[in-house]
């Protein structure tokens, strides 16, 4: 049985979006204003999208790139920061360029990489898996860097190959860490693939999203961010169930809540 504790956790996320609409709704007719519709306005604009056939090809293109540009990312940035946590030489490599790449706005690269790779998929999905690069290695570098020495002396003496030291005593230290890392990474790779469509506008969310700001469609514009809005938060909903089963044993007694898991 949910004690009213739990019950009540988990209905805080839910009041606070009806909160919001309500003072959204309560502030639209206040101002009255054309370009700011009402809540109910830009919820009852949802059903006509998603029952688009090419708005809905267009929303599960954004989600296609996303996958492709935070797996890619995942995939190689996950090693690099883990050898940056334990090689010293690797990270005196590496950090400067991370350095120099890292406070630079990503939707910043988008011309550059237009001219180079032409406004296709591959500059969307490129752009994603810059966003999502930098703080999967850095989580990552602090997983690794974090893992004691001790055990790594006793995997050594085991007779353990500095790869199997990694695979089998690091990966799994720093695993809470990295998936952090990945969590932040999620929501950086839907920011940059709305930002990455807005910019390259042919196809995806952004592109419905400017197309209707473009006809003063303002309950179609409002009701993208809302669709984007829900798209975060389920994707953040799932990632933390799969995070919070794959990491359990290292789970705080208190967390903040960020998703409606």
């Amino acid at each position: 049985m949910i004690s009213p504790a739990a019950m009540a956790r988990r209905a805080a996320p839910v009041l606070a979006c009806i909160g919001l609409l309500a003072v959204w709704q309560v502030a639209s007719l206040a101002l009255k204003s054309d370009s700011f519709p009402t809540a109910l306005e830009a919820i009852r604009s949802i059903p006509d999208i998603l029952g688009d056939r090419e708005s809905l090809i267009n929303i599960l293109a954004s989600l296609r790139r996303m996958s492709i540009g935070f797996s890619i990312a995942v995939l190689l940035s996950i090693p690099l920061g883990l050898l940056m946590g334990r090689s010293r030489a690797v990270a005196a490599f590496f950090n400067p360029l991370l350095m120099v790449i890292y406070p630079v706005p990503k939707a910043a690269l988008m011309p550059i990489i237009m001219l180079w790779l032409g406004v296709g998929d591959i500059t969307k999905t490129l752009v994603i898996f810059l966003g999502v690069s930098l703080p999967v290695i850095y989580h990552s570098f602090e997983g690794a860097k974090a893992v004691e020495e001790k055990m790594l002396w006793s995997g050594a003496a085991m007779g353990l190959s500095p790869l199997q030291r990694m695979v089998r005593i690091v990966l799994p230290a720093a695993l809470p860490e990295i998936l952090t890392g990945c969590r932040t990474g999620l929501v950086l790779a839907l920011i940059t693939m709305i930002t990455s469509e807005m910019i390259a506008r042919q196809s995806g969310a952004g592109n419905i999203l400017f197309n209707a700001l473009d006809m003063g469609q303002y309950d179609t514009v409002y009701a993208m961010i809302i669709i984007v809005g829900a798209m975060g938060i389920c994707l953040d909903a799932v990632f933390e169930r799969v995070r919070a089963r794959l990491v359990r044993w290292s789970e705080p007694q208190f967390d903040m809540p960020l998703s409606f898991s």
